[in-house]
């Protein structure tokens, strides 16, 4: 049966504000709880995809109840090697953040993050490695009061994120009408969402997505053991 249209008007709201020019780098971070309420804050915000750093996929952590469901919604991308991704990202006009502590670091809230951001976040035990770091454009830190230098890094990565959310609707620069993404990430996003199970046989034969009706429906006759999983 076909997405109900409420449902259906939701994931677009959803997408609609989704941000393809804010994301976040995470290396080599291996507890489940935190990789999982990074994805649950990355959601929150509208960040559209995030990126992972590890030598082996098993290595990633599983998802947890603390995530509630956000890993479905946020993109995650899987790279071995920290350099080219960082370097692809500058490449793409990104301004690559990473925490830090250290006598050259600037305080987080004094930075600009309205144009292409991404978050450099390490691993919970030493931080971002030297060869990440020396592709960071801006070293930051988020000033402690107390005896503890830094925050837990699911916690940093929240204030960072919520940071860059508010200094875009300052400006006007949240998208509301799916402008922080392609036409064709877009679309093709939405019926992921909509019917992850069509999307997948579509992958698996090699062929493009059907287009949508204005409320959710498959504008498109699809075999009846496919038209099912609808």
């Amino acid at each position: 049966m076909p997405i109900l249209p409420r449902r259906f008007e939701r994931l677009r709201q959803v997408l609609n504000q989704r941000m393809g020019d804010l994301t976040v780098v995470l290396e080599s971070i291996h507890k489940t709880h935190n990789h999982s309420a990074i994805l649950r804050s990355c959601d929150a915000v509208g960040v559209f995809e995030v990126h992972a750093v590890t030598q082996n996929e098993a290595d990633l952590p599983t998802f947890n109840a603390t995530a509630r469901g956000s890993q479905k919604w946020v993109r995650v991308h899987l790279h071995e090697r920290i350099e080219p991704l960082l370097r692809d990202l500058k490449d793409r006009g990104f301004r690559i953040y990473g925490t830090q502590l250290g006598p050259r670091t600037i305080p987080y809230d004094s930075c600009d993050f309205t144009a292409p951001t991404c978050f450099l976040l390490g691993s919970e035990g030493w931080g971002s490695s030297a060869a990440a770091q020396a592709l960071v454009d801006h070293a930051i830190t988020i000033p402690m009061m107390g005896m503890v230098q830094s925050l837990n890094v699911s916690v940093a990565c929240a204030t960072l994120l919520f940071e860059a959310l508010r200094q875009r609707r300052v400006r006007g620069l949240v998208p509301m009408d799916r402008s922080g993404l392609g036409p064709e990430v877009y679309r093709r996003t939405l019926f992921e969402w909509a019917y992850p199970e069509v999307a997948d046989w579509c992958r698996r034969q090699e062929r493009d997505y059907p287009d949508l009706g204005e409320n959710g429906e498959i504008l498109e006759q699809l075999p009846r053991n496919v038209r099912l999983r609808c």
